[in-house]
């Protein structure tokens, strides 16, 4: 592979991915190793939390959502995860000569409708417009402001932490790749797109011990997973037969050769709870709309030779790592 220029794997969320930002980016507007979270506090803020995100979904209208309701929830979500309610967005777009004004009317009528049901706001935005064939139809760039409702920020991930899923894996990448690439599946697979802002919510408002808390999009759960076992010397083991999956989503990629642990999804959240307060973590989870499969899946060890492994039905141990470059392009 050519070092020497972007290529479309370093926005898959893997080895590459962590490669540019850890290697060029970070260091290139001297930063360190905690610069640029997915949402940071305001210093001298008061107490709010900005993210910024993009989004190049290919195609823009896909089962379960479109590029629209994706660039509301992902922007929520980045705040969610930082334990921060969502307050407000801007919505900015780069248009490509000859769009639809008719789609670009449907994108926007879904964002709008999208924040309204998640009570956040969109307050501002910009418009540019690109020449034919200088873009793909249509991006969207959103930042987004909440209010933190707990500090994350110095908390650590330990030993006997509880790993918690909310739901079944995997749905928002094979959505979208099935779509794109015409296959027609015997079960519709839909997009999981939604607003973890109720899930973080219940929990904090339980008093829940968390540690920390991520969505697990571009790279699957096996890249946040690893991420965050590295940045704390820990080793986390997961249950195979714990990790909720779809059947339809099973089989898909097994058809598409594809390991559901390393696909995009758009409205999980994975958190590290304290192991006394994990089972009733998952209870509060189930009573959220969507979270009736939540799961406690894995657990938290003293660091061993490799970041994660997964615990097999038959007892035997799998290691888990990112891929390392774009298994399923543009896909947020």
């Amino acid at each position: 592979m050519n070092k020497d220029r972007i290529v479309l794997a370093h926005g898959g969320g893997g080895i590459l991915t962590r490669e540019l930002v850890e290697k060029i980016i970070v260091p290139s507007i001297g930063g360190d190793k905690s610069t640029l979270p997915d949402a940071a506090p305001v210093a001298g803020g008061g107490g709010f939390f900005f993210t910024t995100d993009s989004f190049v979904v290919k195609p823009i209208f896909f089962e379960g959502g479109d590029i629209g309701s994706l660039s509301v929830h992902g922007t929520i979500n980045d705040l969610a995860v930082s334990g921060a309610e969502p307050l407000a967005l801007s919505l900015s777009l780069i248009l490509e000569e000859g769009l639809e004004i008719e789609i670009l009317k449907k994108v926007l009528e879904s964002a709008g409708r999208t924040a309204r049901e998640c009570n956040v706001k969109i307050i501002t935005g910009d418009t540019k417009v690109v020449s034919r064939g200088e873009a793909d139809e249509l991006f969207i760039n959103t930042a987004g402001i909440g209010v933190g409702r707990i500090d994350l920020e110095d908390s650590a991930i330990s030993e006997g932490d509880r790993v918690i899923l909310s739901g079944p894996i995997a749905e928002h990448g094979i959505a979208v790749m099935s779509q794109r690439q015409g296959i027609d599946l015997d079960t519709k697979i839909r997009s999981d797109s939604a607003s973890l802002w109720p899930f973080v919510r219940a929990l904090l408002d339980a008093d829940i011990e968390i540690h920390k808390m991520r969505d697990p999009t571009r790279g699957g759960l096996a890249a946040t997973l690893v991420e965050l076992s590295d940045d704390f010397s820990v080793t986390t083991e997961i249950e195979e037969a714990k990790i909720p999956i779809r059947p339809g989503v099973r089989g898909a990629c097994e058809m598409l050769g594809l390991d559901p642990l390393t696909v995009a999804n758009e409205g999980k959240l994975v958190a590290f709870v304290a192991s006394s307060d994990a089972d009733r973590a998952v209870d509060i989870l189930k009573g959220v709309p969507g979270g009736g499969e939540a799961a406690v899946i894995g657990t938290v060890f003293p660091r061993r030779a490799f970041s994660v492994y997964l615990k097999t039905p038959y007892g035997g141990d799998r290691v888990i790592d990112m891929t390392y470059g774009e298994e399923l392009p543009r896909i947020c």
